[in-house]
């Protein structure tokens, strides 16, 4: 019949065509990708990022105890093992699955086996100070939430809650005005660090992009007491009325990327005082707690920012790497070599967006 076509061409024309677009979009991608990289000045650093980053989860998967946990100076501690498992997630392992994914779950059941009769997420070891590892592993446990199988997801449905509620009471401990909205070492702390301020706030905007019921006024009380900590020079201290550090101003660009300030004036300065004292050594003190912080900060910002603290960084940790994938502890030493190649590979992974709180 005049004008009809065959339905087996119209199919094949169909198919051809949406080939065709799925071809086209698959090639588009890349070379978009690829030029904003070469933009950005970094393209170069990709293979040998993404090996250091393979050699270093090595290091950590073989360094796991049988129980889960990684080893340190501060024992069978709940924070340092978070961090190693946050190190796999970040480069894109998910539970149960592939090569990493028993790693994972061990240490995830771990610190789900750690739990105290408070509800505090500690472990057997010592520790700087229970809130550190306890906000640490609350803030792997809201990551992790919704990748793991039914079992899993449903312990961390009992804890996870029961953990958030922990923090959000440590925080309203009456304090003194200036420390007021912040956390320190212990749950019941009458003043506030910016140190141990920043992984509960995580935590929480973590929670609560998950949906958990987190009262925003919480994050908010929490900020109030990060900018009571900034310095006249634009970084931040310890506690307010201190000197200006590296970790210290990492911990608040973090804050405030993260928790609606994205590019404040505020977290500008941060970032200009961030690059005018770069971290250069693993001997400084908490060279990778400043390091991990730094470098998630500083992707949020992006741009030159970025640009200019990850070349440095990529230089740096390239050449300090070891022949068996880890990094020297230096000033860190207690917290150990797991501790330092998890921070490590945290901050290296900072552009791939595995973990959702560091997402842009």
């Amino acid at each position: 019949m005049r004008g009809t076509v065959r339905p087996g061409r119209s199919l094949r024309a169909l198919l051809a065509f949406l080939i065709a677009g799925w071809l086209l979009a698959a090639l588009a991608v890349p070379v978009w990708a690829q030029a904003e990289e070469e933009k950005a000045g970094l393209v170069h650093y990709d293979e040998a990022v993404d090996e250091a980053i393979e050699r270093g989860l090595a290091y950590l998967a073989d360094k796991q105890d049988d129980d889960g946990s990684f080893p340190s100076g501060w024992g069978k501690n709940t924070g340092i093992t978070s961090l190693c498992v946050m190190a796999f997630l970040a480069k894109g392992y998910t539970p149960g699955e592939h090569e990493y994914g028993q790693v994972i779950d061990k240490g995830l059941d771990f610190v789900l086996a750690s739990r105290k009769p408070n509800d505090m997420l500690v472990g057997p070891g010592a520790s700087h100070g229970p809130m550190y590892g306890h906000t640490i592993a609350t803030l792997m446990l809201s990551e992790v939430s919704g990748m793991v199988d039914p079992e899993r997801q449903k312990a961390i449905s009992e804890v996870l809650p029961k953990a958030l509620r922990v923090i959000l009471a440590a925080q309203q401990v009456p304090k003194l005005e200036r420390y007021q909205g912040g956390w320190r070492y212990q749950s019941n702390s009458t003043d506030s660090d910016i140190s141990c301020t920043g992984w509960p706030l995580m935590s929480l905007r973590s929670a609560r992009n998950n949906g958990a019921s987190v009262p925003k006024e919480a994050i908010e009380y929490a900020l109030e007491f990060v900018m009571r900590c900034r310095t006249s020079d634009g970084g931040f201290a310890y506690q307010p009325g201190g000197g200006a550090g590296v970790a210290r101003t990492g911990v608040a660009l973090l804050c405030f990327e993260l928790c609606g300030l994205h590019r404040d004036e505020v977290a500008l300065a941060a970032g200009d005082w961030i690059l005018g004292h770069l971290p250069r050594s693993p001997n400084e003190s908490y060279f990778y707690y400043g390091l991990y912080y730094c470098a998630q900060g500083m992707y949020q910002l992006g741009d030159d920012y970025w640009e200019r603290y990850a070349t440095h960084m990529y230089d740096m940790l390239l050449k300090l790497q070891r022949q068996d994938g880890s990094w020297p502890a230096g000033s860190e030493k207690r917290e150990g070599e797991c501790y330092a190649t998890a921070m490590a590979v945290l901050a290296l992974s900072v552009p791939c967006c595995q973990l959702p709180i560091y997402q842009r």
